[in-house]
This record gives C-alpha cells, sequence and structure tokens, in this order.
C-alpha cells in the first residue's frame, strides 16, 4: 500500500525539571500524545515510533520555566496520503450512494457513487446489500472486503479520505490479486509457446520441407543401425 513511509529524525524534545526523575518515561509518553495525530512537521500521521536518547546530560534552557532540553534520534512511522495513491482498507458500511471503509484500523474514507466506475452495479443478495461487476461476475464489494482505491484528497484535521474507484485497477484486493496472477500465468505460458516454435524453427534446415525433414530422421536412423 502507498502513503506509507519511514523516516529517521533527529529531534530536540523539551522537559519540565519535574520530570527529570524518570526521562525515558517522560520522553515516551511526549511522543504518545503525537500518535494518531496529523503533524506538519512530519508531513504525516505518526503510527509507530523508535526513540534512542544521544544526550547522556541534559542542556537547561534560561527562562522563567528552566526547561531542559534532550537530543533524540528518532525511527518513524507515518502515514501521508496523497491524491492519486492507492490505499487499502476495510468497507464497514455499503449502499446505494456509497462506501464506507476504514484504512489502518483508525482513518476512516468514503467512495460515493459519481467516484465508482459504471462497471460496478448496486444490488442486493440475501439481503445483502453489495457492488458486482458486470463484466466479472466474481468481482464483488460488500461489507467485509478488503478493497484497494486511489485517494482523491484527505482531510488532515480530522484524518479523512475521500476515494475513487474510477480506475481498472481499483476494487476487491482479492479479485485483482488473482487476476493479475491469472495474467501472469497467461503470459508465461504464450511466452514459452513462442520459445517452442521457435526452437522448432531453428531445428529445421533452412529451406527443408517437413517431408525432406522427416526423411532426414529416417536416413540417419538407418545409417546407425547399419553401423
Amino acid at each position: 500500500m502507498e502513503g506509507l513511509s519511514v523516516a529517521d529524525a533527529n529531534l530536540v524534545m523539551y522537559l519540565h525539571p519535574s520530570k527529570s526523575r524518570n526521562v525515558s518515561q517522560s520522553i515516551l509518553r511526549e511522543l504518545g500524545s503525537l500518535l494518531f495525530k496529523f503533524n506538519e512537521t512530519f508531513d504525516g500521521v505518526l503510527l509507530a515510533y523508535d526513540v534512542n536518547i544521544l544526550d547522556k546530560q541534559a542542556k537547561i534552557l534560561s527562562g522563567v520555566h528552566p526547561y531542559f532540553g534532550l537530543r533524540l534520534k528518532a525511527n518513524l512511522l507515518l502515514f501521508s496520503p496523497k491524491p492519486d495513491m492507492l490505499l487499502e482498507g476495510k468497507v464497514v458500511k455499503l449502499s446505494q450512494e456509497s462506501i464506507h471503509v476504514i484504512v489502518l484500523g483508525f482513518s476512516s474514507a468514503i467512495i460515493t457513487a459519481e467516484n465508482i466506475r459504471g462497471e460496478f452495479k448496486y444490488r442486493t443478495k440475501d439481503s445483502e446489500e453489495l457492488f458486482a461487476s458486470k463484466s466479472h461476475k466474481r468481482h464483488v464489494i460488500k461489507v467485509g472486503t478488503m478493497i484497494r482505491f486511489l485517494v482523491k484528497s484527505f482531510d488532515e484535521e480530522i484524518l479523512h479520505i475521500i476515494g475513487s474507484l474510477i480506475s481498472a485497477h481499483t476494487g476487491s484486493i482479492r479479485w485483482l490479486d488473482r487476476h493479475l496472477e491469472e495474467d501472469s500465468e497467461f503470459d508465461r505460458s504464450s511466452m514459452k509457446s513462442r520459445d517452442r516454435e521457435w526452437l522448432g524453427d531453428k531445428t529445421v534446415d533452412e529451406g527443408a520441407t517437413p517431408m525432406s525433414y522427416d526423411n532426414h530422421i529416417k536416413m540417419s536412423k538407418k545409417r546407425r543401425i547399419t553401423e
């Protein structure tokens, strides 16, 4: 899935002297408060982190409240969806007007009817709502389906995504991956067939007819027997 990235960051964290008794725990608590929120400094939503404290002694800042600063080396996992990126999520609600999706368990997405390609037709089966492909009967989207979709926009404040299923390479992940495997196998089979034909052409002498080639094989066998 696109939109995920890992970044190395050099940070400086300022702590109140009252937190000096357990610096490590205070740092983890401060970083924890940034999780699952969009951060302009990181240009993304912080999903996870691994941090090392570089300073063994803190530098005390002058001022009314003498905070002390610590240099940190952090490894960050960020989520930063941009337009036209491919995301994956689970369908949690579906109606004729829209498909609602949860991405990575925390970010919501909606795909409205105008952003669903005409291949998909809304219908109900055994009281279950779903979108079924008119071209491929097994390509179905319903509640619980994991889908792949394109990003149209991302609201950084509420972490809400507007998505699209217009592109042909979007839809049910299970069907898309299986269809891709079938296409790859077909391509490999076609390539093998072409290779066999090419090798067969190379075996026969140029200008020889199939009949003369067969006679050549028979004559060779007779020579071996005679010898």
